[in-house]
């Protein structure tokens, strides 16, 4: 458990667990506990590392706006500080957009990439989730306190005091419109999408993005050889806030990263 410090900014990771390294990204408003219920089963079998994100947990914010791009190269950042020559990268909601635009940004690094509950275009969210988007301000972020993420924001971070400042920044990020389906659709590493089945990303965007990654067009054949290099799961019976914790994800993530991923012949 450590900090690195790069660019201005002391990025705090932790690692858990022996084997290939996984770097595990959280979702906003969150810091590495988030991942608690599911870190023993991953750490079982990878070398963990978990990252708190610009502002987030022990991470202290910075001058600088909120960006999924700039957040993309803190992780690439840290990778080769720890002199990884590459790493799977699982990354959820927020975390989902930084670990998809780190593949996009420094593709040489990431191996095998895992989006959870996260759409590559900001249309992908569903109407109403949208519709609240303007809403994370610092006067929400004050409405906000006493909550369980507001609770671990005040024990952990440096300086609990910018827990409005980091509404303020998260909603400015979220009102920002974004569609990267044509650098998706470009994308080396495999990748698995995880949403839940009540995701707030729309069903129909979950089979869009799975299509710019080669998946859903064809019949993988009686052998499996027409198969896509990336893969889709919906797990049922969750939704966006708790899909991060059922034991089912991990269920699909291993399988994942340590079989071979079959190459469409």
């Amino acid at each position: 458990m450590s900090y690195a410090e790069f660019n201005g900014l002391r990025l705090w990771w932790e690692e858990h667990g022996e084997g290939p390294p996984l770097l595990l990204l959280h979702g906003g408003f969150g810091a590495v506990e988030m991942f608690s219920a599911i870190l023993p089963a991953l750490a079982g079998r990878r070398r963990v590392i978990a990252v708190d994100l610009q502002g987030h947990g022990r991470t202290a914010d910075v001058d600088r706006p909120l960006r999924f791009e700039s957040m993309a190269d803190d992780v690439a950042a840290l990778v080769t500080r720890l002199g990884l020559a590459e790493a799977d990268l699982l990354g959820y909601s927020l975390g989902g957009g930084v670990a998809l635009r780190t593949a996009i940004q420094h593709p040489a690094l990431v191996r095998r990439l895992v989006v959870v509950s996260a759409p590559c275009r900001r249309q992908g969210w569903y109407p109403e989730v949208l519709a609240g988007m303007p809403e994370p301000d610092e006067k929400a972020g004050e409405r906000m306190r006493g909550t369980p993420p507001h609770q671990l924001y005040t024990r952990i971070a440096p300086r609990p005091e910018d827990w409005p400042t980091l509404w303020a920044k998260t909603g400015e990020l979220l009102r920002r419109d974004y569609d990267w389906s044509a650098e998706v659709a470009a994308l080396v590493a495999p990748t698995l999408l995880v949403f839940a089945d009540a995701d707030s990303v729309s069903t129909a965007h979950m089979v869009e993005f799975f299509g710019l990654l080669g998946g859903g067009h064809r019949d993988a054949g009686w052998d499996g050889t027409d198969r896509p290099a990336s893969r889709l799961a919906v797990l049922p019976g969750h939704t966006h806030y708790d899909v991060v914790a059922s034991p089912a994800l991990p269920a699909v993530v291993l399988p994942f990263l340590t079989h071979p991923v079959a190459t469409p012949g």
